[in-house]
């Protein structure tokens, strides 16, 4: 099951898949798309669809927030960007899309130096509110004592604690750390937290408390970790075996359900299938919200890692324009490349292969095929 490989003599190492080298397989029954649900609640939140709208600038805004619930998902505000250091970032948007690639990186850096506002944060979040749809903003661990009490008299209900990687047990000599236990347990709101890579890391974040886990490491397109720091973690395996951590961790507390939500890499419609097939309860979209009309990156798209001031982890990357964000969801497509009607193509691969809802289809066969050899 865990079967090591040698990589030189002095050292072995695990297989692990990405989605690319993975596909599902039909079953001996076919369902009608309509019959089919994609439905997911967390804590006391229902949803229609699968999706959380990352905490990207080049995604979410409070308007596209708002967009996205009254689509059935939820759009994740960053606290961190943007829309929280400028009155009006809409200029800044607009330089960004516009500037070269090769000065992208600078600007990044000198644009995110403005300093955080928490009357900004209580606006934007008090913008979603007044929608009527649920409203959630993301932290990053380092931020997250700073401003996370705003954040509470904001009126959110989901908080999301999100960094590259997100452990239970940071160790620091020049700095107090997060307690996560201690922090999630004195909180009245459900907590995501993440990215978390392994069975290990998930399975401590999941004794912390927290309703949801993130998975994933370094696997965006907007993401260079990879290069920058040599880590990465195949989104295939990732998930599966964060997934295996909540089945062991149900037992471990006598039925408490953690939901894994996939978090990189999900460029596609294709990788949404293959990521619940490995386990997942919903997914977080960058990349693929990032084309639709609305999104603030306008075309454009980069993460948090990309601002960093001393060593980015990412870039600011063009992925295009491909349709409004309500056909990006639900279609329809009018390209064969996975890139619009993506709660569509989860419908149609679901019943493709016999299942009636997102829990059922977690027990999908799936065969390792990779796609250069396809």
């Amino acid at each position: 099951m865990n079967e090591q490989y040698e990589i030189g003599r002095s050292k072995m190492g695990r297989r692990a898949y990405s989605f690319d080298d993975i596909a599902v397989v039909p079953d001996r029954r076919t369902r009608d798309p309509k019959d089919v649900s994609v439905a997911w609640s967390i804590d006391a939140y229902q949803f229609e669809i699968p999706v959380l709208a990352a905490p990207m600038d080049s995604v979410v805004s409070p308007a596209v927030a708002i967009a996205i619930g009254r689509l059935g998902g939820l759009g994740v505000l960053d606290l961190e960007g943007l829309w929280t250091r400028y009155e009006n970032p809409t200029p800044i948007l607009e330089e960004l899309a516009a500037v070269d690639p090769a000065s992208a990186t600078q600007l990044l850096q000198r644009v995110y130096a403005e300093s955080i506002k928490p009357e900004l944060i209580s606006q934007r979040l008090a913008e979603i509110r007044a929608a009527g749809v649920t409203v959630a903003g993301a932290l990053s661990p380092q931020r997250t004592q700073d401003y996370y009490q705003t954040v509470l008299d904001a009126g959110v209900d989901l908080f999301v604690i999100r960094g590259t990687t997100v452990s239970a047990e940071h160790v620091s000599k020049s700095s107090e750390p997060l307690n996560l236990k201690k922090f999630i347990y004195e909180l009245d709101v459900p907590v995501i937290v993440g990215g978390a890579a392994t069975y290990t890391a998930a399975m401590h974040l999941m004794r912390t408390g927290a309703a949801g886990i993130l998975a994933g490491f370094g696997g965006g397109a907007a993401s260079t970790s990879r290069k920058t720091v040599a880590i990465h973690a195949p989104m295939a395996t990732c998930i599966s075996d964060v997934a295996a951590a909540r089945r062991d961790y149900m037992d471990e507390s006598g039925g408490r359900y953690v939901h894994v939500i996939a978090d990189g890499s999900l460029g596609t419609s294709g990788d949404v299938v293959k990521a619940i097939a490995c386990g997942a309860d919903s997914v977080m979209l960058g990349t693929a919200l990032a084309r639709s009309a609305e999104a603030p990156g306008a075309g454009w798209h980069w993460g948090a890692e990309a601002k960093h001031s001393e060593l980015p982890r990412g870039e600011r990357v063009h992925v295009g324009t491909v349709a409004p964000l309500d056909q990006v969801l639900f279609g329809p497509a009018t390209t064969a490349d996975g890139t619009s009607n993506i709660i569509g193509a989860l419908r149609k691969s679901m019943a493709t292969t016999g299942y009636s809802d997102l829990k059922e289809f977690q027990r999908i066969e799936v065969v390792i095929a990779p796609y250069q050899l396809a």
